[in-house]
């Protein structure tokens, strides 16, 4: 399913992940992305594989959890506006959830690779990304631990 076109860099810097990245850093990042929709139902990321992609959602939501098929854990949903898939920055570049769309998504697909290498040639950027991507880390960090809690106080 092909994504309604819209111009990348307008889009990539209304993004709230990406909201006052300085033009340098958006002009970087347009070169590593693309528009792709995800079906509702359809699995984006799976635990184990390798990173390569990095999504940024505008619109729908998505399902992160661990487990497999008919064993699934929803760790947390995220919408429009959030990001999915942080592990392109993390040795060993392997997703750490599985994650499927949970209604029809419309994301910004980022190619990990060539993120990593924008960010060894421009360290402010990566600098940058970085402390935006902490603040994720945090948010998956807790919502992992408030299901935990969950599920183990039942």
């Amino acid at each position: 399913m092909e994504a309604r076109m819209e111009p990348l860099e307008a889009t990539l810097k209304a993004h709230p992940f990406l909201e006052g990245l300085p033009q340098e850093h958006i002009n970087f990042i347009v070169g590593c992305t693309t528009h792709k929709v995800f079906k509702e139902g359809e699995v984006i990321l799976k635990e184990g594989e390798a990173a390569d992609k990095f999504y940024i959602i505008r619109s729908g939501k998505v399902a992160i959890y661990i487990g497999q098929e008919h064993n699934e854990i929803i760790i947390q949903t995220i919408g429009g506006g959030e990001i999915l898939g942080w592990s392109w920055l993390i040795p060993p570049y392997s997703y750490r959830f599985s994650a499927k769309a949970v209604e029809n998504t419309r994301v910004l697909a980022l190619d990990g690779k060539c993120l990593r290498e924008k960010c060894e040639k421009n360290p402010d950027l990566g600098y940058l990304l970085l402390k935006r991507l902490v603040v994720v880390f945090a948010q998956r960090l807790e919502a992992a631990r408030l299901q935990l809690l969950d599920i183990y106080h039942k």
